[in-house]
């Protein structure tokens, strides 16, 4: 059964950046695809960025693109997402998927205000 364990949330002034985590267990590593998604309040979940499962291509929602960057590292069975110049309305819970399972962790809560 595919565990995930995402860390990393806080809250951070607008202009700042952070660095999600996505701990994955539960499956081999290096063979599926992994995705970051994200959900406001009163929003539906919306999917940030994805990564294929060698972490040579990748993809990003428009309202991120030049600011965030996702990663992994298959040796760590980790994903990572690296959040710069965030915005307000990056604020939301993020939480990452594995491809063709359904299983979504507890998600890490990020808050950008001032």
């Amino acid at each position: 059964q595919v565990q995930l364990v995402e860390s990393g949330g806080g809250l951070v002034l607008p202009g700042g950046s952070l660095r999600l985590s996505c701990a994955a267990s539960g499956f081999t590593s290096g063979i599926f695809g992994m995705s970051w998604y994200r959900q406001a309040p009163g929003k539906e979940r919306e999917l940030v960025a994805a990564i294929n499962n060698l972490g040579d291509s990748t993809n990003y929602a428009d309202s991120v693109k030049g600011r965030f960057t996702i990663s992994r590292d298959n040796a760590k069975n980790t994903m990572y997402l690296q959040m710069n110049n965030l915005k307000p309305e990056d604020t939301a819970v993020y939480y990452c998927k594995v491809a063709r399972f359904p299983s979504w962790g507890q998600g890490t809560q990020v808050t950008v205000s001032s």
